[in-house]
C-alpha cells in the first residue's frame, strides 16, 4: 500500500509523537506544541534572514555587500513550554538581528498560547499576522511581518489540509483546553484527533477550535478526514458525547466506536459512593496498566 505523503517531515512526526499516550502529552515537556512551537519560530527566523540578505537561499547575492548565509547558532529558549533548543540562522557579515528572538534573549513567555491557536483554527492571514505582531512585541517593518506571514500561513495551511493515510486502525478524538490571548486571556477549547497508522505510528490528524462541542461539529471533523484521503478507521476512541457515535457512522459506517478508558472510568464511579471512590478507581484503572 502507498503511503501518502504529507508536507510536515515524517522524522518530525515521529519525534514528537513517540512518547505519546494520553492528549495531555500534546501540552508537556515534550509535548506536540514545543515542536510546533520550534517549527514556527525557525522558519520566522529564517524568513527574517532573507528580508535581511534580499534574496532567497540559493538565490543570487542581491546586496551590494555580497552578504550571504552561513550556517545556523543553536540556542535555548526559557518559557511557558520548557527549555526549547533552536537553530537560528547566520550572515558572513554578523549584521543580522533577530527580532523575534533577539540576541543574548532567551526567555519569550505565551509562545504556546500563540502557537496552538495559529495551528487549531482555520485562521485569516490578518489573524496570522496580529499573532505574530505579539510574538515580536516591537515595532517591525511591515515588509518583516508580510514576509513572516506568508511563510508561516503557508506552513499552517500546509499542516492543516495535507492528505491523510486511507486506512487508520485507531482514531483518537478528544477535547484539550489551553489559554489563549485574545485581548484578554481566555479558555478555548481545542479538538484534536489522533490516528494510529498501519505502521503503528501515531499522528496527529488535526486540531480545532470551536465555540461548542456537540455531534454536530465532530460530524464536520470527520467529514474532514474523509474528504482529506481517510477512507477508513477501525476503532474511533471518543468520550460520552451524546450522538457522538452515530456522527462517526454516518461518514465511516463501518467503525466501532468505543468509549476511552478514562470516560469509561469517570461513567463507572457515578455508581460509587464518595468515600470509596479512591479506591475503586484505583481498582478500576490496575487491569489496563498491567
Amino acid at each position: 500500500m502507498n503511503i501518502k505523503k504529507h508536507d510536515i517531515p515524517e522524522e518530525l512526526l515521529s519525534n514528537l509523537l513517540a512518547n505519546y499516550k494520553k492528549p495531555e502529552d500534546l501540552i508537556g515537556d515534550n509535548g506536540l506544541l514545543k515542536h510546533l512551537t520550534k517549527l514556527l519560530v525557525e522558519r520566522a527566523l529564517d524568513t527574517e534572514l532573507t528580508e535581511h540578505l534580499g534574496h532567497q537561499r540559493h538565490e543570487a547575492v542581491a546586496n551590494p555587500s555580497g552578504n550571504t548565509r552561513n550556517g545556523k547558532s543553536k540556542k535555548t529558549l526559557k518559557g511557558d513550554f520548557g527549555a526549547l533548543p533552536i537553530e537560528v540562522p547566520r550572515d558572513r557579515h554578523g549584521s543580522f538581528e533577530p527580532q523575534i528572538i533577539p540576541k543574548h534573549q532567551t526567555r519569550r513567555a505565551g509562545f504556546d498560547d500563540k502557537i496552538i491557536s495559529l495551528y487549531a483554527r482555520g485562521m485569516t492571514v490578518r489573524e496570522i499576522q496580529a499573532h505574530l505582531e505579539e510574538m515580536y512585541g516591537t515595532e517591525v517593518s511591515p515588509s518583516l511581518i508580510s514576509s513572516v506571514t506568508d511563510a508561516v500561513a503557508d506552513e499552517v495551511k500546509a499542516w492543516q489540509s495535507r492528505p491523510l493515510d486511507a486506512i487508520y486502525p485507531i482514531v483518537y478524538l478528544d477535547c484539550i483546553h489551553v489559554k489563549v490571548r485574545e485581548g484578554a486571556v481566555r479558555v478555548k477549547a481545542v479538538y484534536l484527533a489522533i490516528g494510529i497508522s498501519m505502521t503503528g505510528e501515531k499522528e496527529v490528524l488535526g486540531l480545532w477550535l470551536a465555540q461548542t462541542e456537540g455531534a454536530k461539529f465532530w460530524l464536520q471533523v470527520v467529514t474532514e478526514l474523509r474528504n482529506r484521503g481517510a477512507q477508513d478507521i477501525f476503532i474511533a476512541c471518543v468520550d460520552g458525547l451524546k450522538g457522538f457515535p452515530e456522527a462517526i457512522e454516518a461518514v465511516f459506517p463501518q467503525t466501532l466506536v468505543q468509549l476511552c478508558i478514562v470516560h469509561m472510568v469517570r461513567q463507572s464511579l457515578n455508581y460509587v459512593s464518595w468515600k470509596q471512590r479512591k479506591q475503586v478507581a484505583a481498582d478500576l484503572h490496575r487491569p489496563f496498566t498491567m
